[in-house]
């Protein structure tokens, strides 16, 4: 049974736990605040669920999700993610985060900071565009003329391979929207965003909206 660490216990982290449990999966996850915080949630989870620190949820995992912001200082647990993929469900936002220039400028996305401080590890950008409580209601079976589709970026083709599966499990369709240096297409305030927030979108209307997505004022296009 394949056991997924999941760094983040917010809304985020404890719907993709959900959504893996019921997909047969388990799950080791970790908060900020030690894992004797987290004996409602991981109760509510079931036997397939344990909490942990960080460090112990990444290394249990076969592979992992961090789900929480982005820090410039790191604060994730390089070692125990190691050779490990990872998904990483962050979107840079600066009212929460605060300006990190060298993102505002165009020059690097918030998740290639996140592969260059998890140097070993290969970051795979997965679940940034839809809202956490609609992840188990939005999900539909394969072929369902309803079923949304999530986009998946990496450098790494292994990566982007297992999301996909990942994403087929949990009831969605995948877009490619690699590499790290084009995250920034389905960031807040593109098309695939403000279409997330109306609920989602089909395969064909998001690669639409990926295409059609263009840089804030003030960044910098890269060749």
């Amino acid at each position: 049974m394949t056991t997924i660490g999941i760094i983040g216990a917010g809304e985020v982290g404890s719907q993709i736990a959900r959504a893996a449990i019921a997909s047969g999966y388990t799950v080791v996850i970790a908060n900020s605040r030690g894992p004797q915080t987290l004996t409602r949630l991981t109760a509510g989870l079931g036997l397939s669920a344990r909490a942990a620190t960080a460090a112990q949820a990444a290394a249990a995992g076969d592979f992992a999700v961090i789900a929480v912001p982005l820090k410039l200082g790191n604060d994730m647990p390089v070692e125990e993610l190691a050779g490990k993929i990872v998904l990483d469900t962050n979107n840079y936002m600066p009212a929460r985060d605060g300006d990190f220039p060298v993102v505002d400028s165009g020059e690097k996305t918030v998740h290639e900071l996140r592969q260059e401080q998890l140097p070993a590890s290969k970051i795979v950008v997965a679940f940034t565009h839809i809202q956490a409580p609609s992840l188990l209601s939005f999900a539909r079976p394969a072929g369902s003329p309803e079923r949304l589709a999530l986009a998946a970026s990496s450098d790494h083709p292994e990566a982007v391979s297992l999301v996909t599966g990942l994403y087929d499990q949990f009831g969605y369709d995948t877009v490619d929207n690699g590499p790290l240096s084009e995250t920034w297409r389905a960031g807040p305030g593109t098309p695939v965003w403000h279409r997330s927030l109306l609920g989602g979108q089909r395969r064909d209307e998001l690669v639409r909206n990926l295409a059609a997505a263009t840089r804030a004022p003030g960044a910098t296009a890269r060749t």
